[in-house]
């Protein structure tokens, strides 16, 4: 039987641009991710490919042109966990969460109108540490996580993606 050794992990900091419109947030980033240094670094995870195609954009692989691609249409990325143990990379895994302080970044993002939460664990730790209701203005979206493994509510990739759609019109809005 193989043990992975649990260990705290930290995530990154915000990717935010000025007049961010769309905050996606994660949990945690994967052990690959952690690695590259890149949010969504793992090559099987959909993040990236469905990110360009809601933003009806070829799919460009270098992580420059990923952050652009953020700037560009005014998104912004970071995770729920400031810190957790967590062996592997799945989210079920996760113990002694940390939060990240969601309600200062919030504050410093006048031209926000949506959170998505990038999978069922973004938002249950959210949810568990923070009110949605003190955001009146802002529009919060579910969303199945873009990891490769198969959720309750998509199978695949192509399943994710049609529920991540209801993101587009907030991420192509004038």
């Amino acid at each position: 039987m193989l043990f992975l050794k649990s260990v705290k992990i930290y995530s990154f900091p915000p990717l935010i641009t000025q007049g961010v419109r769309v905050l996606i947030l994660g949990s945690m980033p994967s052990v690959q991710s952690l690695r590259s240094g890149q949010y969504y670094g793992h090559p099987r995870n959909h993040f990236w490919p469905m990110l360009f195609s809601l933003c009806q954009e070829p799919y460009q692989d270098s992580y420059d042109s990923k952050k652009d691609l953020l700037m560009r249409y005014r998104i912004g990325l970071w995770d729920v966990m400031a810190s957790c143990v967590r062996p592997g990379s799945l989210d079920h895994s996760i113990r002694e969460a940390v939060p990240n302080d969601i309600p200062w970044l919030l504050a410093q993002c006048p031209c926000l109108q949506t959170v998505a939460f990038n999978g069922k664990k973004a938002q249950d730790t959210f949810d568990r540490h923070f009110s949605r209701s003190g955001y009146p203005g802002i529009t919060f979206v579910e969303l199945p996580s873009s990891s490769p493994i198969p959720t309750k509510k998509a199978r695949n990739m192509e399943e994710k993606q049609q529920l991540w759609r209801v993101l587009q019109r907030h991420i192509l809005q004038a």
